[in-house]
């Protein structure tokens, strides 16, 4: 339940913004205002590959981590017997097939009976190929710097495949999504500088237009727009939000 309303706040949030743009947008001779939204270059959940107990998570809500940093392990126990067995079927096979050649050098082996034998071989490689594969699952590391936004899991409890596992976040740039009236592309461009002042900091800071949305909504008239906030604030944090204010071209 708790899940389903934080999506519903999610595309409300959304909603306010891409639908209420156009009513809180203002114009003066001098500026033109809006609000806007700071979101995360990048936010995923990371899911569970494997059937396994968690054996170790290495992070909290709101932990700041490296690029590859291992956030959960699983007990893989299961995982590393199943790969050491394979390895060595591997190499049983290639023992036969190192055998079968030798023999077939005396034309004491059939061709067929050396054809299987490669075919053993490949089948083990391929054997401990996925094996490594489910190997490499046991842990789950990070694939960005960033955050933790939420942990979906505990210590010890057991996952199935698909299992969200811990939502994160990239804040090493934040972005911020507005909503413009279509006619303010007269003069709003890529590239087109102007200033944010944040509700949850109060502070006021310089941002850049970087890209101009592909489409304008036919019923609000209103174009999707993302701009970069060039003054750097360790206090941002995506989801907060604030006024544009973009300077009018002089006519």
């Amino acid at each position: 339940m708790l899940h389903i309303n934080t999506l519903s706040i999610k595309y409300w949030i959304i909603g306010y913004f891409l639908f209420g743009a156009y009513a809180f947008a203002e114009e003066t001779p001098e500026t033109a205002i809006t609000r806007g939204l700071l979101v995360a270059r990048t936010e995923t959940t990371l899911s569970s590959q494997l059937s396994a107990r968690i054996e170790k998570i290495s992070v909290k809500d709101g932990n700041s981590f490296r690029r590859w940093r291992t956030l959960i392990k699983f007990d893989c126990r299961l995982y590393e017997a199943q790969l050491n067995k394979v390895k060595a079927q591997l190499l049983a096979s290639e023992k036969t097939l190192s055998a079968n050649l030798k023999l077939q050098d005396f034309q004491a082996i059939s061709h067929l009976e050396v054809a299987v034998s490669e075919a053993e071989v490949s089948k083990a490689k391929a054997d401990v190929a996925l094996n490594k594969i489910r190997v490499s699952f046991c842990e789950i590391n990070a694939p960005f710097h960033g955050r933790v936004v939420k942990l979906h899991v505990a210590p010890y409890a057991s996952v199935s495949p698909g299992d969200p596992l811990i939502e994160i976040l990239d804040d090493s740039r934040l972005e911020m999504q507005l909503h413009i009236p279509s006619r303010w592309l007269l003069w709003v461009r890529t590239k087109t500088k102007f200033k944010v002042h944040i509700d949850e900091t109060g502070r006021t800071y310089r941002a850049k237009v970087i890209r101009l949305g592909a489409k304008v909504d036919p019923v609000s008239q209103t174009l999707a727009i993302t701009a970069a906030i060039i003054d750097k604030d360790r206090h941002l944090l995506a989801g907060m939000s604030g006024v544009a204010h973009f300077t009018m071209p002089s006519k």
